[in-house]
């Protein structure tokens, strides 16, 4: 297995990057003052927005808000994963990617691509010679010629033939025990848990490469000739295959066009590579898998606009709205969903080469629902708005929903939408939506405190003995914390001694004991505490590597977008608010603490620890002592 990549290789990384290097690769940057500028490469704009801080080692687009470190410009420019930005970052400064095992006390180990994936390659090149000049080859020809398929595309998506018997790939690539055992891990042999006897997972199927964002074999799908079951197989969940993270057709879809400005969501295999042969080139197929956040986020990273095209029937619509919710957290103004339901008994492709590409297209631009229109249609079907009832059950229903959206423009619209059907005004349905600033509504007490049981939430995609140290009060599932949104009005003090502190670091050493609010009932002031005792354990940390820490969670968006807007405020009295909040929060936790235990003195004993923190809660409400700024 490939391991984790240490966070403090990532830290090392981005201090030898220059942002201005990597964005200037990719985009004409001017210098403008002490910062570059361009037209943002995430959006049509014809005045430059874009801007690049060597200081800071940020970007940021003040038209569209992207903004991030040279990890995140890689992610969003070139559509990679995070692993595959640290790669091509450690390959620009002659790095290697060091891995290290999740478990405690394991040595980091160096490692470069997976062993598994030449294995996966060799075996995709076995069958497309296979489907050639193997001697059982014709029922798979045919079967390919009988759904209307060319060699050109045949080529393109790499398929090929796995034929008929126990042991051919075996034998093929099988070698002695250890190879045997790589193919196994690789999901390409079986082995029996009673016999120990090894075999060939696919045998007498079509088979369908399955391939990553860098067009790496990593996986198989394998439609059956015969009357085997089921008729449709997949490769199991190996090291390199994710099938809830990967698209089938995402790499070839891509290939074929580098401004791609739609793709198509379809459900299968030959879907995908019908709609191909039609030329329509830009549809991509989930692996036997409900669509997951993870996957839009992965086609939202490629382009603006999603269309999801299903069956008509039941099984096409409950897989429709499963989508739908999935879209709902990553639809930002600016990006487009839309659905289309086929006729029943038919699949594009079925439809595609019935009808053609020219009424398949139209049947597109006639018939496919934006996400609004179907949204409200499918609740309508359960909450009739004829009747005052049915319009309470409709608002019940869609309020929660539409204040998943992130775009405000769209939530605000869809609200309107809703108001129109109900008859509630927008101030009624403002009751149930308003977004408190800090913390959000369904981050309170309890979230603040997790149970004794919860363990730190760490991104999976970095590593570290870092993180063992971290506090307690994240869940296994990162909360969803919401930046503060644009023209909110004032700003939360908390916020901005995050933003302070981001840009301010060496803060952080003059703060005595930041554990004095760390129970703070407070989603925000938890993520301070946290960023306080993580600078005073490393104190040579800064600003980037803070923002690297928390890469890839919610935390980490928050802190970027504190980060980016740093630019457009002032730094006045920026201590001096700094240090008010953390005494104000260090103020009202040891209200609240000593408001708790003179409750529980009242009703039963103190134990000794108790009564001396009663004694020094108590000293201290009476000098009014702070947690900072030490020495002053």
């Amino acid at each position: 297995m490939a391991g984790l990549i240490p966070q403090r290789f990532i830290d090392d990384l981005l201090n030898r990057t220059d942002i201005v290097e990597v964005v200037g690769s990719r985009v004409q940057l001017k210098k403008t003052g002490k910062n570059y500028s361009a037209c943002c490469p995430f959006h049509q704009e014809k005045t430059p927005s874009f801007s690049v801080s060597p200081d800071k080692q940020f970007y940021y687009c003040f038209g569209c808000g992207a903004g991030g470190n040279a990890l995140s410009f890689l992610m969003e420019h070139d559509h990679l994963d995070f692993p595959q930005a640290v790669e091509d970052l450690a390959k620009r400064a002659g790095l290697d990617v060091p891995r290290e095992d999740a478990r405690p006390g394991q040595r980091p180990r160096q490692s470069g691509d997976s062993p598994l994936y030449p294995l996966l390659e060799a075996a995709a090149g076995y069958y497309r010679q296979a489907l050639k000049s193997h001697p059982a080859r014709q029922a798979a020809v045919d079967y390919l010629k009988g759904r209307g398929l060319s060699g050109v595309i045949a080529r393109d998506f790499g398929l090929g033939f796995a034929p008929p018997g126990w042991d051919n790939l075996m034998k093929h690539l099988g070698g002695d025990s250890l190879q045997q055992k790589a193919l196994i891990d690789a999901g390409l042999l079986i082995e029996n848990a009673d016999s120990g006897k090894r075999y060939d997972r696919f045998r007498d199927r079509v088979m369908f490469p399955i391939r990553d964002s860098r067009g790496r074999v990593i996986a198989f799908g394998g439609r059956v000739l015969g009357d085997d079951k089921p008729k449709y197989l997949n490769s199991p969940e190996t090291p390199v295959f994710h099938k809830g993270q990967e698209l089938y057709g995402l790499y070839e879809a891509r290939k074929s066009s580098r401004d791609l400005d739609e793709i198509l969501v379809v459900e299968g295999y030959m879907d995908v590579i019908a709609l191909a042969q039609q030329g329509l080139r830009n549809a991509v197929a989930t692996l036997g898998t409900a669509t997951s956040e993870e996957h839009i986020k992965r086609l939202f990273r490629v382009v603006p606009s999603l269309l999801f095209c299903f069956d008509g029937d039941s099984a096409g619509r409950n897989a429709a709205w499963r989508a739908l919710e999935s879209c709902l957290p990553n639809l930002q103004d600016g990006r487009r969903v839309r659905f289309l339901f086929l006729p029943e008994g038919e699949d594009p492709d079925s439809l595609v080469r019935r009808e053609g590409t020219d009424a398949f297209r139209a049947r597109i631009h006639q018939q496919a629902q934006p996400l609004a229109d179907y949204f409200f249609r499918h609740l309508m079907e359960e909450a009739d708005p004829s009747t005052l009832e049915g319009k309470a059950h409709l608002a019940t229903l869609a309020m929660p929903l539409i204040e998943r959206l992130p775009g405000a423009n769209l939530r605000a619209l869809m609200r309107q939408r809703l108001g129109e059907l109900t008859g509630l005004d927008p101030a009624t349905l403002g009751e149930h939506a308003e977004r408190p600033s800090a913390p959000p509504a369904h981050l309170g007490h309890d979230a603040a405190a997790p149970p004794a049981s919860a363990q730190p939430w760490r991104d999976p995609r970095a590593g570290g003995d870092e993180w063992k140290g971290a506090r307690s009060w994240q869940r296994r599932e990162p909360p969803a914390i919401l930046p503060p949104r644009r023209g909110a009005g004032v700003e939360s003090p908390t916020l901005g001694a995050l933003r302070t502190l981001l840009h301010h670091p060496q803060l952080a050493q003059k703060v005595e004991d930041a554990g004095h609010f760390a129970a703070e009932d407070d989603t925000y002031a938890q993520l301070l505490v946290s960023l306080l005792e993580s600078l005073q354990k490393h104190p040579q940390q800064n600003s980037l590597q803070l923002l690297a820490r928390w890469h890839g969670t919610e935390q980490g968006r928050l802190l970027r977008s504190l980060a980016e807007k740093e630019w457009l405020i002032s730094r006045d009295n920026l201590e001096q608010q700094f240090f008010d909040t953390i005494t104000t929060l260090a103020a009202r936790q040891r209200e609240r603490s000593l408001e708790g235990l003179l409750r529980k003195a009242r009703h039963s004993e103190l134990s000794a620890e108790e009564k001396l923190r009663l004694r020094d809660l108590l000293s201290r409400s009476t000098s009014s002592a702070s947690p900072g700024p030490s020495g002053t």
